[in-house]
């Protein structure tokens, strides 16, 4: 056995069954050693949207997303992806090419240290070695999963895959479990004095899959939640409890609900994706997760690091007999903010094309939706019922995130309807992995939010009384054209094109791209500053 075969039936026994990348000349024995191992090597258009799709495929499936590039310039170009998985905790491995020992530190074509590369945007660096391989990679497979998921990075010496695998491996990871100190007593003194807490739900308890251990304790112990936007689905959008999602559209409307609490529970509540003093009010927290994280200084603070069946069982402890519940204001709340969405539907912007979509598609369909101002709306106002089927980046929000997310999620269920949404600087970004929908025949739906512009920057802009500068993306229509790298383009400029166009795209069985040609104004009136 080589090490490449090692590698590949290693990972196939953890699950892996997808591998995204491009290749370059060291790694085709690799290449090789997956394909008979049964493990599906997928090429991608550009190497970041590599690293994207492996940090999704770990999100839907459990299993570390796996991608790879070359020396070099393929290895700068995956760190797009890489750094997604660190920000957004998505268990992912990254191999990359690199120099053998006697050329690692000459001077040479497209040599640089990958480990100073990837060490800020990982949890750990390796390069791979004939006596270390076995180790390496069961290190690398344990850590990438332990506590907060996140990417580790395996270089590969340009000589390494075809060497015999003889050593065997010493020792199996263990996970690092670090005790923490837990004030139970002052979180239970907290909790006592509270009548009118609110939950706060986030990306851990969005990964851990808390939302029936959350409907179940709110059905006895009612309090207002509030949720972060890569918690969205946790919890279906006309529950009496939701509130609605903190720094996406129109969420100053959220403050008339949490500015009235008197103590706020982050249950699961990851600060990467945004810092709790940048909303609660001047009252008590209490931080329920399975990491210690930094917290806001000058507020009275108690944490709780354990598992979650444990912050629950701490929170029952609340006596729901005093618990002052307004739930009429909470559905006044979200009547409002409703009223205020549905009255830019009058012409045919976001709004009105993101509603069409809501109506049109299946119930079960995977949304993808891209950085953006449109990005904003689907937070706020995408009707998940609950079902927790929307894929977006938040804590490491990098543009261009939509197709190659859509990719990944049509690859793992391939039974779905999977739509992107994405504006047209995102399209842009990766716009050409629509060939690589074509080459293995996934039938995405691509929407794509057309103004012309960077509208997000444009508003943020106007923000600070300056007139729009560095953010028109061109003139005309986007596409000039019903084909796209071969993919039919259906425009739409009206609510009666935009509903034809998705009952159209839905009976397609390839990808389709609608070009949604929209008005942008209404975003400057939606998006709340920050």
């Amino acid at each position: 056995m080589t090490i490449a075969e090692y590698i590949a039936r290693e990972l196939y026994q953890q699950g892996v069954r997808f591998v995204y990348g491009i290749p370059g000349g060291p790694s085709i024995p690799l290449l090789e050693a997956f394909r008979e191992a049964g493990i599906d090597f997928v090429l991608t258009s550009h190497e970041a949207s590599a690293g994207i799709m492996a940090d999704v495929s770990a999100r839907l499936t459990g299993v570390p997303g796996v991608c790879h590039a070359t020396f070099g310039p393929g290895a700068a170009n995956i760190t797009t992806g890489v750094g997604g998985a660190l920000l957004d905790r998505s268990p992912l491995i990254v191999f990359t090419s690199e120099m053998d020992d006697g050329m690692i530190n000459r001077t040479t074509q497209m040599n640089i240290s990958h480990q100073k590369l990837f060490e800020p945007i990982t949890k750990a660096t390796y390069r791979l070695s004939h006596v270390n391989y076995a180790d390496v990679l069961d290190t690398a497979l344990g850590l990438c999963r332990d506590g907060y998921p996140g990417p580790v990075h395996i270089g590969l010496p340009s000589d390494i895959c075809m060497k015999e695998a003889g050593a065997l491996k010493t020792s199996s990871y263990i996970n690092q479990n670090i005790s923490f100190n837990n004030n139970i007593q002052k979180i239970l003194s907290l909790i006592d004095r509270s009548r009118k807490p609110v939950m706060a739900l986030g990306l851990t308890a969005a990964r851990l899959g808390l939302g029936p251990m959350v409907l179940s304790f709110l059905e006895n112990y009612p309090m207002p939640v509030v949720l972060t936007p890569m918690a969205k689905g946790l919890m279906p959008e006309n529950h009496p409890c939701y509130a609605g999602i903190l720094f996406h559209a129109l969420s100053d409307y959220l403050e008339d609900v949490y500015s009235k609490s008197d103590l706020v529970v982050g249950l699961g509540y990851d600060p990467v994706e945004f810092n709790y003093e940048s909303w609660i009010p001047d009252v008590p927290l209490i931080h329920f997760d399975t990491e210690q994280m930094d917290m806001p200084e000058g507020k009275t603070i108690a944490e709780y690091i354990g598992p979650p069946d444990e912050w629950i069982r701490i929170l029952k402890n609340i006596n729901k007999g005093s618990l002052l519940f307004e739930r009429s204001a909470i559905i006044s709340m979200r009547e409002e903010m409703l009223a205020v969405y549905d009255g830019f539907k009058n012409h045919f912007g976001p709004s009105a094309a993101l509603g069409i979509l809501n109506e049109e598609l299946p119930r079960n369909t995977i949304l993808t939706a891209d950085v953006g101002s449109h990005l904003h709306l689907v937070g706020q106002f995408w009707q998940t019922g609950g079902k927790g089927k929307v894929i977006m980046t938040n804590g490491w929000s990098g543009m261009g995130f939509g197709i190659p997310a859509a990719l990944a999620a049509q690859l793992n269920s391939r039974g779905s309807t999977v739509v992107c949404i994405t504006g047209d600087g995102g399209f842009l970004m990766n716009g050409g992995e629509m060939l690589t929908a074509r080459r293995y025949n996934l039938p995405i739906i691509v929407v794509v939010f057309s103004d012309g512009e960077l509208n997000l920057i444009k508003v943020k802009q106007s923000w600070r009384n300056l007139a729009p500068y560095g953010t028109m993306l061109y003139q005309g229509d986007l596409f000039s054209a019903d084909r796209f790298l071969g993919v039919r383009v259906l425009k739409a400029s009206s609510d009666d094109e935009m509903r034809r166009a998705v009952i159209q795209a839905l009976a397609e069985n390839e990808p389709v791209i609608i070009n949604a040609v929209i008005d942008p104004d209404e975003y400057r009136w939606l998006i709340v500053k920050r």
